[in-house]
C-alpha cells in the first residue's frame, strides 16, 4: 500500500480541483466549514506542528477579510452598530467570516498541493496533456533558477569592479537597471544557444517520447472512480440549489434536501479520501511491525 502523496498524480491533481473547485464556486456556510477545517487538518497531517508563520499567516489573512467586509460593505438589513455614519450589519458581517473561509480554506489546499505535487508530476500531468506545453514547463522552471544565480554573479561583478552603489535610491536604481540590462542580453543569448542545440540534438524530426514513471494501479483508479463519483453528487446538489444560502438582504435558507444532504455527505466523504489512505498504510505498517 502506498501513502496519498505516492498515488498517480492524475489521480491527486483531480482530488484537490474537486475539493477546491466545489469550495471556490459554493457560499454555503457548512460546506465551507468542512473545506477549511479539512484543508488545515490535511496540512498538519503532512507537516505536523511545523511552517508556523504559514499558519499564523493564514489566520491573520482570515482576520483581515473577516473584518474588511462589513467595514466595506453595508448591506444587510441588521444593523449591529453604526461607525462613523456607516452601518455595520450582520449580514455583511457572517459573508465576510464566510468569505474568509472559502479563501484560507483554498490557500491551504493549494499549499499542500504545491508540497506533493512535484516538478516531476506536474512535467509527467502536462506532457499526458500536451508535449508542447511540457516542455515549455521544463524550461521555465530550469530558466528561472538559472537567471537568479546569474543575476547574483553580475551584481558581484559589478561590486567588485565599482560600478554597483547603494549609498542612496538614484544610484541603487541604476545599478540594478544595469544589472538588469545585463541579464536580458543573457537571456537571449542563452535561449538561441539552446534553440541551436536544440536543433542539433534532432529535436522535432520524430516524434517525442514521454517520460512514464507513475503508473495507473489498482487504489488509484479506486481513488480516481471515487473521486469523482463524490464530487459529481457535490457538484449537483449546488448546482440544483439543494445548498441554497443567501446572505443579503436578510439570512435565509431552506434545510437541504435529500440531494443536498447527500452533497454535504459526499463532500465530507471526498475531503476524508486521503485520510482514509494513511490510515490504512499506517495501520498496515504497524500490523507488519507487529508481525515481525
Amino acid at each position: 500500500m502506498r501513502s496519498f502523496s505516492e498515488y498517480n498524480p492524475i489521480a491527486v491533481t483531480l482530488w484537490f480541483f474537486s475539493v477546491t473547485g466545489i469550495a471556490m464556486f459554493c457560499n454555503y456556510p457548512l460546506l465551507m466549514a468542512m473545506s477549511l477545517a479539512g484543508a488545515v487538518a490535511f496540512f498538519l497531517m503532512g507537516n505536523g506542528l511545523s511552517h508556523g508563520r504559514e499558519h499564523i499567516f493564514f489566520w491573520i489573512l482570515f482576520a483581515v477579510l473577516a473584518l474588511a467586509n462589513p467595514l466595506i460593505s453595508h448591506n444587510g438589513k441588521t444593523v449591529l452598530f453604526v461607525m462613523n455614519h456607516n452601518p455595520v450589519t450582520l449580514e455583511a458581517a457572517l459573508y465576510g467570516v464566510n468569505s474568509a473561509a472559502m479563501m484560507v480554506g483554498v490557500l491551504y489546499w493549494l499549499r499542500s498541493f504545491t508540497q506533493i505535487m512535484t516538478s516531476e508530476k506536474l512535467l509527467y500531468i502536462t506532457g499526458a496533456l500536451s508535449p508542447k506545453l511540457s516542455l515549455v514547463l521544463s524550461m521555465a522552471m530550469r530558466f528561472v533558477p538559472m537567471f537568479g544565480r546569474q543575476s547574483a554573479r553580475v551584481s558581484d561583478a559589478q561590486k567588485a569592479m565599482g560600478l554597483f552603489s547603494d549609498d542612496n535610491i538614484i544610484d541603487d536604481i541604476k545599478g540594478k537597471s544595469r544589472v538588469f540590462s545585463v541579464m536580458v542580453t543573457w537571456a537571449l543569448e542563452n535561449g538561441i544557444i539552446t534553440a541551436d542545440s536544440m536543433e542539433a540534438r534532432g529535436f522535432g524530426t520524430h516524434r517525442r517520447t514521454q517520460l512514464r514513471r507513475f503508473r495507473f494501479r489498482a487504489a488509484d483508479t479506486a481513488f480516481l472512480i471515487a473521486s469523482l463519483v463524490l464530487f459529481g453528487i457535490t457538484a449537483a446538489a449546488v448546482g440544483t440549489d439543494s445548498l441554497s444560502f443567501s446572505f443579503y438582504p436578510s439570512i435565509s435558507f431552506e434545510a437541504p434536501d435529500a440531494l443536498g444532504t447527500a452533497g454535504l455527505i459526499a463532500y465530507g466523504l471526498l475531503i476524508l479520501l486521503p485520510f482514509a489512505a494513511e490510515t490504512a498504510v499506517n495501520l498496515r505498517w504497524k500490523y507488519l511491525r507487529s508481525a515481525v
